[in-house]
Protein backbone atom coordinates (compact mmCIF):
# COMPACT_ATOMS: atom_id res chain seq x y z
CA UNK A 1 0.00 0.00 0.00
CA UNK A 2 1.21 3.49 -0.74
CA UNK A 3 2.60 5.03 2.42
CA UNK A 4 0.99 8.39 1.65
CA UNK A 5 -2.53 6.99 1.69
CA UNK A 6 -3.83 7.06 5.25
CA UNK A 7 -6.89 5.30 6.66
CA UNK A 8 -9.83 7.72 6.65
CA UNK A 9 -12.55 5.67 8.32
CA UNK A 10 -13.80 6.03 11.89
CA UNK A 11 -12.25 9.40 12.77
CA UNK A 12 -13.81 12.32 14.55
CA UNK A 13 -14.35 14.61 12.77
CA UNK A 14 -15.03 12.49 9.67
CA UNK A 15 -12.70 12.73 6.67
CA UNK A 16 -13.15 15.90 4.67
CA UNK A 17 -13.66 15.91 0.90
CA UNK A 18 -10.13 17.27 0.45
CA UNK A 19 -8.63 14.34 2.42
CA UNK A 20 -10.57 11.83 0.34
CA UNK A 21 -9.50 13.57 -2.89
CA UNK A 22 -5.84 13.60 -1.79
CA UNK A 23 -5.99 9.85 -1.13
CA UNK A 24 -7.62 9.29 -4.53
CA UNK A 25 -4.92 11.38 -6.21
CA UNK A 26 -2.17 9.37 -4.50
CA UNK A 27 -3.84 6.13 -5.57
CA UNK A 28 -4.14 7.20 -9.22
CA UNK A 29 -0.53 8.42 -9.20
CA UNK A 30 0.61 5.09 -7.82
CA UNK A 31 -1.21 2.84 -10.25
CA UNK A 32 -0.61 5.03 -13.31
CA UNK A 33 3.05 5.71 -12.60
CA UNK A 34 2.51 9.42 -13.33
CA UNK A 35 3.13 12.14 -10.80
CA UNK A 36 1.74 14.61 -13.34
CA UNK A 37 0.19 13.17 -16.51
CA UNK A 38 0.94 14.43 -20.00
CA UNK A 39 -1.66 16.56 -21.78
CA UNK A 40 -2.75 13.48 -23.71
CA UNK A 41 -3.50 11.61 -20.45
CA UNK A 42 -4.68 14.53 -18.31
CA UNK A 43 -8.42 14.05 -18.93
CA UNK A 44 -8.33 10.33 -18.13
CA UNK A 45 -6.18 10.98 -15.05
CA UNK A 46 -8.52 13.70 -13.74
CA UNK A 47 -11.62 11.60 -14.45
CA UNK A 48 -10.11 8.68 -12.52
CA UNK A 49 -9.34 10.93 -9.53
CA UNK A 50 -12.90 12.30 -9.60
CA UNK A 51 -14.44 8.81 -9.84
CA UNK A 52 -12.30 7.36 -7.06
CA UNK A 53 -12.99 10.39 -4.83
CA UNK A 54 -16.75 9.96 -5.29
CA UNK A 55 -16.69 6.19 -4.76
CA UNK A 56 -14.41 6.46 -1.72
CA UNK A 57 -16.70 9.05 -0.14
CA UNK A 58 -19.66 6.75 -0.71
CA UNK A 59 -17.76 3.85 0.85
CA UNK A 60 -16.76 5.85 3.93
CA UNK A 61 -20.36 7.03 4.40
CA UNK A 62 -21.69 3.46 4.19
CA UNK A 63 -19.21 1.82 6.57
CA UNK A 64 -20.21 1.17 10.17
CA UNK A 65 -18.13 0.52 13.27
CA UNK A 66 -18.83 -0.46 16.84
CA UNK A 67 -15.46 0.93 17.92
CA UNK A 68 -15.31 4.50 19.20
CA UNK A 69 -14.14 7.08 16.67
CA UNK A 70 -10.42 7.86 16.78
CA UNK A 71 -9.12 11.33 17.58
CA UNK A 72 -6.99 12.75 14.77
CA UNK A 73 -4.61 14.62 17.07
CA UNK A 74 -4.00 11.59 19.27
CA UNK A 75 -3.36 9.34 16.26
CA UNK A 76 -1.00 11.94 14.74
CA UNK A 77 0.95 12.12 18.00
CA UNK A 78 1.26 8.31 18.07
CA UNK A 79 2.53 8.31 14.48
CA UNK A 80 5.14 10.98 15.30
CA UNK A 81 6.30 8.96 18.30
CA UNK A 82 6.66 5.82 16.14
CA UNK A 83 8.61 7.79 13.53
CA UNK A 84 10.93 9.21 16.19
CA UNK A 85 11.51 5.71 17.56
CA UNK A 86 12.37 4.41 14.08
CA UNK A 87 14.86 7.24 13.61
CA UNK A 88 16.53 6.34 16.91
CA UNK A 89 16.84 2.69 15.89
CA UNK A 90 18.40 3.60 12.52
CA UNK A 91 21.06 5.88 14.01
Amino acid sequence: MCRNIRPLFNYEPPAAEAEIRNAALQYVRKISGFNKPSRANEAAFSAAVDDITRISGRLLAALESTAPAKNREVEAAKAKARAAQRRKVVK
